[in-house]
Formats: structure tokens, sequence, C-alpha cells
């Protein structure tokens, strides 16, 4: 097959010609929030695009800070097949940790198709519609809706088939930039149903809020349930949702891991540490170790997703 380099301003205008008007298929891409390199294939020819900008490797040097971002700042860009994306964590802790929230605001079928990811980890929380994805050996194709969310694996096949007008995740994943590869042999679903089959250490969750198990959080008048994240990764990661009760007070967040990340799904409270900073729905932070982190003045309806990695005991 013949290999052709081309470099372009904008890989993802270019993508779209390539793919939508000259009938070329993908092959990888890398990264998908922002294109920088893209493999094609077609007529017997292996097209690369490339794009300006360096990639950022996991052991980059870095000093963690305080990152938070804010819904009403928007910066929305377009990614792999079409969706939407807004970095929640714009330093990318050095290369390890990348979190996007990401959106489709017309529903109905995507674009999409057979692929997979090189990552350590991997989260999709959803925040608002909902969304129909197929896994390998996971059965017929799964329906996410607000508060469910699924652990993807490493190189577990997938692919998203339709969503809902509005569909909102939040993605959390790590190293910050990897590769999607496309498997354009295997079809989904696939004939085997191993719901504890092993990739690559871990083992596909999907964990769902309705009838999920509420319990006492480690601050007083918060309570949370489990995704059950953290043992299926044995213990790189672990996810909770949280809530304020009618007696909730302050919350406090310092921890000793790599990295805390919330992410606000309902109500208000002010994140006070070395500077101070008010949540609200769609808000976020990335919280550094070893940093004074509280949350007070929480609303009664507050509710927040956090990912720590590693894995630690909830609150």
């Amino acid at each position: 097959m013949t290999k052709v380099a081309i470099t372009c301003d904008d890989v993802t205008a270019a993508l779209d010609i390539y793919t939508g008007e000259l009938g070329f298929r993908v092959d990888s891409i890398f990264p998908a929030d922002g294109p920088r390199r893209v493999t094609l294939s077609g007529y017997g020819i292996e097209v690369e695009l490339r794009g300006a900008g360096s990639t950022v490797p996991v052991d980059a040097a870095c000093a963690p800070s305080l990152v938070v971002t804010k819904i009403g700042d928007g910066g929305f860009g377009t990614g792999r097949a079409g969706m939407q994306y807004r970095d929640l964590v714009p330093d990318r802790y050095g290369g390890h940790f990348i979190a996007s929230h990401i959106r489709i605001a017309a529903g109905g079928p995507v674009p999409d198709y057979v692929h997979h990811h090189a990552i350590r980890f991997q989260l999709i929380f959803c925040v608002n519609g909902w969304v129909r994805v197929v896994y390998e050996d996971q059965g017929e194709p799964m329906l996410m809706k607000a508060g469910d969310c699924f652990l993807q694996p490493p190189h577990i096949r997938h692919r998203v088939l339709e969503c809902s007008d509005g569909m909102e995740v939040v993605e959390i994943a790590s190293p910050a930039e990897h590769e999607t590869a496309v498997d354009h042999e295997m079809t989904l679903p696939t004939s085997t149903v191993d719901p504890d089959r092993d990739f690559g250490g871990q083992r596909f969750v999907f964990s769902q809020a309705e009838g999920a198990e509420w319990r006492p959080w480690t601050q007083a008048g918060f309570e949370y349930r489990d995704t059950g994240i953290g043992a299926a990764t044995a213990g790189v990661a672990s996810a909770h949702v949280v809530r304020a009760g009618s007696a909730a007070g302050s919350a406090n967040l310092t921890h000793d891991g790599t990295v805390r990340f919330i992410y606000v799904l309902t109500g208000s409270a002010e994140y006070a540490g070395e500077s101070t900073h008010s949540l609200a729905a769609g808000d976020a932070c990335a919280i550094p170790p070893n940093e004074p982190a509280t949350l007070r003045d929480v609303s009664a309806d507050f509710t927040m997703l956090e990912v720590c990695d590693p894995s630690q005991t909830p609150g």
C-alpha cells in the first residue's frame, strides 16, 4: 500500500474532506478531542494527516496546581465523530490526565465506528439525556442515562449508536493524549457474552443510578454511591457520586493521591483552598495532592462526581 503524509493547518477540516467527499475510511485518530494526527486508507493508499503541535508525554515535568473550569466560560470545540468537546483540565497534569465535557446537540444516529483506546483508565459519565452504546463481549447495546456511567477498560471495542437531543457526558481518561484505533473487522454486538472478561487487568462496568445504594460519606451530612470502578480497575482509579443532605456542612477534599477531580452535577458550593471559587452545575475542579481544599456553603441539592487517581476511600 502506498503511504502518503500530508501536513495541514486544520486536521478536522481535512478529515471531513477525505471521509465525506473522497470516501476514505479512518484507521486511527490522535487525540480524539482535538485531532492532530489521523491515519486513513482507501484506493490502495494510506494517508496520514499531520497537524501542528506536539504531544504531551506522560512523564513531562509537572508541578500540579489547582485547575477550575466554569461552564459559563464556554470553550467547546469539534472532536471525533462530530462531537463537541470542552476541556476541563487544560494543563493536562503534565500529560497524565484529561477530562472532557462532551455534548451532541441534535440527537439521533451518531456517525461512529467500532473503535478502541490505548488508555490505562477511562470513565464516561452521563450528565444529561441518554446515549446508546454497544461493547465487545458485553451483549446487546446498553442505554446510559443521566447519572449512569461506563468504565471502558483498555482496548475494549465499542461503538456509540445513537443519543438524545442535548446529550452530555463527562469523560475522564489517562493518559491525557492517547490513540483511538478503528477496528474495521469486528461487528458489534459480538456473539460471545463475557461480562467478567479481563481487558488489560480491568473489567467493563455499567453503573446505573436507578436503584443504587447510598451510604454515609465520611464527611458529616453527605452520602455517596460507589460506581464499582475502584474494584474493576484493581485500584487504578475510583469514582463516586456524592450528594448533600439537609444537614450537610463543609467537606474536606484534601488528598495525597495524584489527583482528585470533581464535577458539579447539581446545586452550588464554594471551593476554599489557596484560592476561593464559587461552583455551580457544570463547573469542575482538579485538585492537586496535599493542598488545603474544602467545600463550604453547600446547597441542599448539591451533587458531584468525584474521580480519584489512584483509587481512594470515599471522602
